[in-house]
Order: C-alpha cells, then structure tokens, then sequence
C-alpha cells in the first residue's frame, strides 16, 4: 500500500518548534564545547541540560518587542535556567546559531526526501518490468517515430530519478556543514576548537572558511536538485499527460469511483494529478531563482537572503515531498492500455517501418540515396492516402513496387515489416539498467501481484480497467 501524503513526514521538520528545537540543541553543544575546555564550569552545565527549554508562546511575546527573533530565543531560554544562562550563546553570533541548526534542518528533510524518492523508483521499476515487453509507439516531435515498450519509458525515468538520488547525496554533502567563527568569521571571540567539537557533535563538517554566515552556494545547490527532481516529475507527468488524450489513450490516471471530471461534461476523465505535478513544479524552479539570488550578499553579510529562505526551503522541501508521493501513488495506480497501443502502431499502415526498408534495400545494392528517395516517394503518398492503383497503405505500396523488388525478395522485404526487429535488444537494454538477470525478469512478470492488472477493455468504470488499484 503506498501511504498517502501527510505533513508530519516532511512538513513538522519545517515548524517553528523544529526549528527553535534545533537552535537549543547548538546551543547545548557549544556549551558542551565550553565545558570541555574548561570555560563552563561542570554544576553549570548540568543545570543548563536539565532546565534548557522555551515557549514559543513566549518566544513570540519577547520577539514583539525586541524584534530579534535569536535575542527572543535566547531570553526565553534564560527564564528557563536561571543565572547559569550567562554561559549559553558565549562568544557566538546569531548567524551561527542559525545556520548550523538551518543545516541540520536541511540535511534532515533530503533523508525524508531520499526514501520517498527510492519508494517512487521501487514502484516504477516494478511496473517497468511489468511492461518490459509490451510495444508501444516511440514518437519524436510528437511524431510516430518507430516502435518502443511501454516498459523501456518507464526504464528510463527509474534511470533518471537514480540521477537525482546522486544529486540529493551530493546536495546533503554540501549543506551537512556547520560554522562557529563569530561575527565576521575570524573566531575573534571563540578558538576554532569550538566549531569543531560543535559539528563534530551534530554530525557536520566545519566550514574551511566563512563569513557571518556559511555561503549560500551550499543552499542554492540543494534548491537546484530539488527543481531537477521536480522538472523530471514534471517531464513525466506531461508525458502521462499525451498518452491520456482521448485520440491516444494508450494509458491514463486512475479513474475513483465517484470521481467527476467536469461541472458540466459528465464524460470528463481528466489527467488532474499530473497537471497538478506540473503545476507545483513551476514553483520549484520559480525558488531556485530566489536561491540563486540570495548568493552575492553585501560584504561579510547582509539579511536579504534571510526572509526569501523563510518561504522557499520549507515551501521547496514540502512541495518536493508532496509531488514524490503524489507521483508515487499515480504511477502504482496508473492505468495501462496494451490494446490502444497496438492499435496506434498499425495506425499508418506500415509508414513506422520505413527505416527497416530503406536498410533492406541498401543492403541488396541501392545506392542510400535512390532508396531514400524511393522509400520517402512510397511515404508521402501514403501519409495522403495512397491511390487504388499502388496501394492505399504504406506496406502495400512496398509490396507492390518491382523497383523494389528487383533489390529485395518479397520474403525478406515482408519481414522488414516485423516488429520484433525493434524489440530485439530490450532485454539487453532493462540488464544494463537494472542489473537484472533475464530469468530474474522473467520471473518478475510470471509473479506480478494480483493487484498489477492491465486495463482491459470493458465499460470505462469497470474495476477491470484498474491497473493498480486498490
């Protein structure tokens, strides 16, 4: 069963408690650090552990006047421990509070993402295997072009998410960096020492260099793999999109029992969920911009980049969220259509195998050029319907010419009209991908799940025509 969507899962990573809960949890390490060191005396820090806490009810309060969100933090937290609270935020900045804590808040939300997005690539690869074999049209410009799988599509997303699981990896390599250098970075006021047990202690790596801040190539960079992940979302979902036209409809969005398209045209079945996918996904390109922007701040800092990431990482990790699962679903309950293919492939009468003739005939002795021309000459007439004389089709046309046949046996001119000759090296094609055995593959198809069914012809709300439904 795929899980529904629901905001615990990455939305409660992006609360005000989540994030005032990790500015504690730096603040406590650093007077760990301290302790260390010999600066916070042991009773001291026992005392800050046990009482360290804040309302943000109060927080909110003291903010209202002082207008500093991290002085409002901190003030609250003093009400909380008392006179011991002299030694929290001892020779820190704001900015290193808030962004090593930003850091882990981040790092965090790509390991939700991470296994949502390996959940999306389990379901698709299943329905790819599932499909491995079964010939749809390939179409370039939107044009027939030649013969493909259905599987082979989907073996080419699973491929592609597989390069933004390296992109997110590399995204929480960069982000996992924490800074505790002070005002202008040059530890003025605190030896390196505490930075480095600080990110030593949270799981970061100290920043080699910095300013008030930790550089915002770091965020832009995870904002960047966040909109390729989208983009790519969004790239399937238009292709979802064509196949469920009414003139193509060689698969489509499940369909809910109750479900109405239209206020006004009960006929409506509306690709709904991946026009919302490619929706959504505008906006994740939309606050890379902002991210982008948010680099060249003035000197060794300025807060102009500070309000943007207060809408674009929790909007930008929730909405990547959200659409990973949303495609999850769509993809397991996606309805599949093996019938409305094969019917699009006979479509032109031949015309997708003209390239298999043209072959034919080089190899049998024309020259490339006459049996292009030839083959194109056949094509053409073909696309405007032929004449009763040669042939209305492309494959009787063929057939017909003893131009042709004087270069090609009607046997083996008749078998450039095989399919399987597209096919041939599919098999070879989901081993390289998947690096799967082909009786391993085999038995993926013999073992589908009952629920795995194809859409089989029937009334259009027939639950036969589910194909993962549930």
């Amino acid at each position: 069963m795929i899980p529904r969507y629901t905001l615990p899962e990455m939305g409660e990573r992006w609360t005000e408690q989540a994030r005032f809960d990790l500015w504690l949890q730096v603040e406590l390490a650093a007077c760990d650090a301290w302790a260390r060191m010999g600066k916070i005396p042991k009773k001291a820090l026992d005392v800050i552990h046990q009482k360290a806490s804040f309302s943000i009810d109060r927080i909110a309060e003291i903010e209202s006047v002082t207008r500093h969100d991290v002085i409002a933090f901190l003030t609250a937290v003093a009400e909380k421990v008392g006179p011991e609270s002299r030694f929290i935020h001892l020779g820190l900045t704001s900015s290193d509070v808030i962004d090593t804590a930003l850091a882990l808040q981040i790092r965090d939300s790509i390991d939700v993402l991470a296994i949502q997005l390996n959940r999306l690539r389990d379901v698709i690869k299943r329905r790819a295997l599932e499909f491995r074999r079964t010939p749809m049209m390939g179409r370039t410009h939107g044009i027939h072009a030649e013969p493909i799988t259905f599987g082979l599509k989907l073996a080419l997303w699973w491929a592609e998410l597989g390069r933004h699981k390296k992109r997110l990896e590399q995204a929480r390599e960069i982000i996992s960096c924490g800074k505790m250098s002070g005002a202008v970075g040059t530890f003025a006021h605190m030896p390196p020492e505490i930075e480095e047990h600080v990110c030593e202690t949270l799981g970061l790596i100290p920043a080699l260099v910095s300013t008030q801040i930790l550089q915002r190539d770091r965020h832009a960079e995870v904002l960047a793999a966040l909109a390729l992940l989208g983009s790519s979302l969004d790239k399937f979902a238009t292709e979802i999109r064509h196949l469920q036209k009414t003139e193509v409809r060689e698969a489509e969005e499940y369909f809910h029992p109750g479900q109405k398209g239209s206020s006004s045209m009960p006929h409506k079945r509306n690709p709904i969920q991946c026009e919302q996918v490619s929706g959504l996904a505008r906006l994740l390109r939309s606050n890379l911009q902002a991210a982008l922007e948010n680099i060249p701040l003035w000197h060794e800092r300025d807060i102009s980049h500070s309000s943007v990431e207060r809408v674009i990482l929790p909007d930008s990790f929730i909405l990547a969220h959200y659409l990973t699962v949303k495609f999850t679903t769509l993809v397991d309950k996606l309805l599949v259509h093996p019938e409305a293919m094969r019917r699009n492939l006979d479509i032109t009468g031949g015309l997708i195998f003209s390239q298999q003739v043209l072959l034919a005939l080089t190899r049998g002795g024309m020259t490339r050029e006459e049996a292009y021309r030839l083959v194109q000459a056949h094509a053409m007439e073909a696309w405007n319907g032929g004449d009763p004389k040669h042939g209305r089709s492309f494959r009787e046309r063929i057939l017909q010419d003893r131009r042709i046949a004087e270069f090609v046996g009607r046997k083996r001119l008749e078998s450039s009209f095989n399919i399987a000759a597209h096919l041939k090296n599919i098999d070879v094609i989901f081993q390289r991908v998947f690096k799967i055995s082909l009786s391993d593959m085999k038995a993926s198809e013999q073992g589908q799940p009952p629920q795995a069914q194809v859409a089989k012809p029937g009334p259009r709300n027939s639950p036969k025509k589910v194909g993962r439904g549930r």
